[in-house]
């Protein structure tokens, strides 16, 4: 599991150091640096993926991102024209890795290697990692098939738009995590397990996922419970968007192990309070397991579902982290600051600094004073 990432000058994070968890939330108002956190794992392995990293350099440009060219990259205040960025995990193998400068080239040369022979074996580098951007694939008539990342990768695509092909393949496979199992679902298999945990989100809801050979494309189709049986199937386009933006969400929590590492962006897009707070409390059992989850979160229904897992004992409060990015107006440098509230055993925060998730109690109190 990786223990704390390092990052001096990349963009806005000039010199930051981020202490992770089981399961780690990052939050913030916007341009504040959360999604740059996100991008140095990104680029890291992207560099990784395409043979590059340990002899040629950082790529800003691949399957996972596109920053640009370097001048796109580098702090506006930085001291010296270099990247860095030290990795450590919880079995002391650290990465200490650095690059030198190139502004007009979207490839930064590698600068330094500690050490020399890193064996890239943890979950940032390896097939368990999965990464769901912001913008995820919704509603469509079909979805792309692919047998290298869903077969090979065990992934769902970046965008989350192999999901449909991966539990066609994989639906009826048992649940690798019981402590994952819905006690309401009908077996462990894995798409059960999708139906009962989307059903804490649109109760009764069916999902039937299918490979069309002919085209080679896969398709969604829903149903709903009815006192009767269930309803006919509806495409995802005549559902509620939520539906399919959170689908490979909940499956990519679902599937996982002890191990894994899975980046997600704004996992509360589209979804009503309670659906928010559900998905929450299904990562912290994932995360208490020992899947290691980064959320970058704008809503303060999901950190109260991470907040209700802890006094219900879902999850232990040193498994979870929280960061929230702010700007000082006085700082003249274009830098950040970090806060970490700490979440105690009955689910309360010991600081809650201004601008963290406390619009509803502003506006709450203007509501009031009016009454």
């Amino acid at each position: 599991m990786l223990h704390s990432i390092t990052i001096e000058n990349y963009k806005i994070l000039k010199n930051i150091k981020l202490n992770l968890s089981n399961l780690t939330l990052v939050s913030g108002l916007n341009s504040m640096g959360k999604s740059s956190l996100i991008q140095v794992m990104l680029l890291l392995r992207q560099s990784f993926e395409q043979k590059v990293l340990t002899d040629r350099g950082l790529l800003l440009n691949g399957s996972y991102i596109n920053i640009g060219k370097g001048k796109d990259a580098l702090s506006i205040d930085a001291e010296n024209e270099m990247f860095s960025f030290v990795l450590e995990w919880e079995d002391k193998k650290n990465l200490d890795i650095s690059f030198n400068y190139k502004s007009k080239s979207n490839l930064q040369p590698i600068n330094k290697l500690t050490p020399d022979k890193f064996d890239f074996s943890q979950a940032l580098f390896s097939d368990n990692f999965q990464y769901l951007a912001a913008e995820r694939t919704g509603p469509k008539n079909s979805y792309p098939v692919s047998e290298y990342d869903v077969k090979t990768l065990n992934s769902l695509g970046n965008n989350g738009e192999y999901t449909a092909h991966y539990l066609f393949e994989n639906g009826a496979k048992q649940l690798l995590n019981k402590k994952l199992l819905h006690e309401k679902a009908k077996s462990a298999t894995l798409l059960a397990q999708v139906d009962a945990w989307m059903s804490e989100i649109t109760p009764g809801i069916k999902i039937t996922a299918n490979v069309i050979e002919d085209i080679n494309q896969a398709s969604l189709h829903y149903e709903f419970e009815t006192g009767t049986g269930y309803t006919e199937k509806f495409r995802p386009e005549n559902v509620g968007f939520g539906l399919t933006y959170v689908l490979p969400v909940v499956t990519s929590i679902l599937a996982s192990k002890k191990g894994d590492l899975i980046i997600i962006e704004n996992p509360e897009a589209h979804l009503h309070p309670a659906g928010q707070s559900a998905v929450a409390k299904l990562m912290a059992r994932a995360a208490q397991e020992g899947v290691q989850i980064i959320v970058e979160t704008h809503s303060d229904h999901f950190l109260n579902g991470a907040r209700i897992a802890v006094l219900t004992k879902l999850i232990e409060p040193e498994n979870i982290s929280l960061f929230y990015f702010f700007k000082q107006l006085n700082n003249i440098e274009h830098t950040i600051d970090m806060i970490q509230p700490f979440i105690d055993k009955n689910g309360r925060l010991d600081e809650w600094p201004e601008g963290f998730f406390d619009e509803w109690d502003k506006n709450l109190d203007k509501l009031l004073g009016h009454l």
